[in-house]
């Protein structure tokens, strides 16, 4: 089973949320209908970016770094304008 690491943005907020699951449509759908302490406030939240990992270790690396990085920060260095 695939893991995946995502990263939302609400226009609302203008703010960015990052996290991994297995399930990208179920996990979307609980931010959006406000289940999450973060997300509750932002919705709707747009999906922005994805990456799939075999292992849920990697993915957590990965959600990691993007965090301590920060996410707007992270974005640019993978898309540079």
């Amino acid at each position: 089973m695939n893991f995946i690491v995502y990263i939302l943005y609400s226009p609302s907020l203008r703010k960015y949320y990052v996290g991994q699951t297995q399930d990208l449509a179920v996990r979307l759908e609980q931010h959006n209908a406000g289940r999450g302490k973060f997300t509750s406030s932002g919705s709707p939240w747009t999906l922005v970016h994805q990456q799939s990992f075999e292992k849920r270790s990697e993915a957590v690396r990965l959600e990691t770094v993007i965090k301590k990085r920060g996410i707007r920060r992270y974005l640019e260095s993978i898309s540079p304008f």
